[in-house]
């Protein structure tokens, strides 16, 4: 595996800006396949091994993606909305799981590890570097269980929804009636009022027409 700081400029470059939580996690995601035995996440090899699952939607989650070359499309990375700055590194072949939080304590300690820093969010920067793991970090040996739509590789599985027709893959469906159905079609989604549009020979569209007189 590349440099700390290699790997911290890469994923800062490709996230888009510097910060924090870029720090905690390009080393989160350092430590988490280190306990795992990866040392090259993103070769092909290893790549095929390892799943991540991250628990926010926030800076560090692109920094862990870009470190371990997980990604939503190869489905190694998983997200499960906790609102946690934590995420977990399994190792597919030997069953290996590890679940790395984020210290709150970390945040309390920045003026020992940086204290020559008056900026508060350069301060965390600084000190989010310098801090040992067990410092930043807390961390769990945990069993991960995968259900198997969930698993890597092509469609397992493909269903109609019986009241849209439409396709539902990966065992995604919810039951109704003892009939699947597509979760837009259930109380289990997170949009309302879907109507269909018109699309244009350019492509463009007409939110006043609704699908029926195309």
């Amino acid at each position: 595996m590349e440099s700390f700081d290699t790997l911290l400029s890469a994923s800062a470059q490709a996230h888009g800006h510097l910060c924090p939580g870029q720090v905690v996690g390009v080393r989160m995601a350092m430590l988490g396949c280190r306990l795992i035995g990866l040392d090259e996440p993103t070769r092909r090899d290893q790549i095929k091994k390892l799943i991540v699952y991250v628990e926010m939607d926030r800076c560090a989650a692109d920094a862990i993606a870009h470190v371990t070359g997980v990604r939503l499309g190869r489905r190694s990375l998983k997200f499960v909305d906790y609102g946690i700055m934590a995420a977990t590194f399994l190792n597919l072949e030997t069953s290996r799981a590890f679940r790395i939080l984020s210290t709150e304590e970390a945040r309390d300690l920045t003026d020992v590890y940086a204290p020559e820093i008056d900026n508060l969010a350069a301060r965390q920067l600084e000190a989010y570097k310098r801090m040992p793991d067990n410092v930043l970090f807390r961390v769990q040996k945990v069993r991960i269980t995968i259900n198997e739509w969930d698993m890597p590789g092509p469609t397992r599985r493909k269903i109609m929804c019986r009241i849209c027709g439409q396709v539902i893959r990966d065992g995604r469906e919810v039951m109704r009636n003892n009939e699947p159905i597509c979760r837009p079609c259930s109380d289990r989604c997170y949009f309302s009022h879907a109507r269909d549009i018109c699309l244009t020979d350019e492509g463009s569209s007409n939110p006043k027409h609704e699908r029926s007189p195309c």
